[in-house]
């Protein structure tokens, strides 16, 4: 092989790579020897991902219930993988702001448009069927869900609205948590005692929960927004790009998955309530959750008229 001066420079650059992690370069070039060419089924780890569907039940839609919600889990990794960058960037210049919020926010927008797959790409009587083999499970527990919610806002947004004027940001976190919005829907409104689904589901990933509610309580995607300098948060652009964020995960996505749900729930062929037990229509409802990430981005009148159909 022809030493170039551009293959100079390129083991120049090795050798100063290695040598700072106090490794031989020729170890890790004869290394090379040695290893496969890449492969795009090895690479996107395709065999792995193709066989994580199991089907519960012999009824063909199943799997195409099952393959929409790991998509969603994969779109929901990406939206956390972009909040990331934003909020564990110091100082994060308006552009990059502004092109990291819409990029997240085309994610949702994949999400939303694509309930026509649940909405229209099963039949009612096979999904009548096979949901019962799912009791008690439910979209609820989607962790990576509630990790892009403690992400985007300040955690008094999450708050059961009935609760919030009891909750500052000196509030213990655990005590926080339980005031969620969330909560009411796996509690039983006569006894407050929690569901089978909520007590796994807070099993599973409470400390998760508790750990990311503290790390983002000074870098969530409003207060990253509020660090900006003060030109910047005016910014139509930005402004636009953080309403539109907010209105796409807080009313376009939840009425979509509403009504979905709305459509096989209410079809007639069952019990008309929801896997996991919870009041489905009061916790799925915008209206009703008063969930919203950037109030102060909002006119008075929008909020009044927040999840209006």
């Amino acid at each position: 092989m022809e030493i170039t001066n551009n293959t100079h420079e390129i083991l120049v650059h090795l050798e100063d790579k290695f040598q700072a992690i106090n490794q031989k370069t020729e170890t890790h070039l004869e290394g090379l020897l040695w290893a496969k060419p890449i492969t795009y089924w090895d690479y996107i780890q395709t065999d792995a991902l193709l066989n994580l569907q199991i089907q519960r039940t012999t009824l063909p839609d199943e799997m195409v219930f099952i393959m929409y919600h790991q998509v969603n889990e994969l779109l929901f990794k990406m939206i956390l993988w972009e909040i990331h960058q934003l909020s564990h960037n110091p100082k994060p210049a308006t552009d990059f702001f502004t092109e990291r919020l819409m990029r997240i926010s085309r994610y949702f927008d994949m999400l939303t448009q694509s309930f026509d797959i649940m909405g229209d790409g099963m039949e009612v009587e096979q999904y009548m069927k096979f949901r019962n083999t799912l009791t008690p499970a439910s979209g609820f527990q989607s962790a990576q869900y509630r990790l892009i919610e403690f992400a985007s806002t300040d955690l008094i947004n999450l708050i059961d609205y009935r609760f919030r004027a009891t909750i500052n940001r000196n509030t213990p976190y655990e005590h926080a948590f339980e005031h969620l919005y969330w909560q009411a829907a796996g509690k039983d409104h006569q006894t407050g005692e929690k569901s089978f689904l909520i007590l796994e589901f807070e099993r599973k990933y409470k400390a998760l929960f508790l750990r990311e509610m503290e790390e983002y309580n000074t870098i969530n995607l409003w207060q990253k927004f509020k660090q900006l300098p003060e030109v910047d948060q005016k910014n139509p652009e930005l402004i636009k790009a953080m309403r539109h964020y907010d209105h796409t995960v807080n009313i376009t996505w939840v009425m979509g998955h509403l009504n979905a749900a709305r459509k096989y729930i209410e079809s007639g062929q069952g019990s008309g309530e929801a896997t996991g037990g919870s009041d489905w229509k009061k916790y799925m409802h915008p209206k009703y959750q008063r969930r919203i990430f950037f109030p102060e981005l909002w006119t008075e009148e929008e909020l009044k008229n927040w999840g209006a159909e």
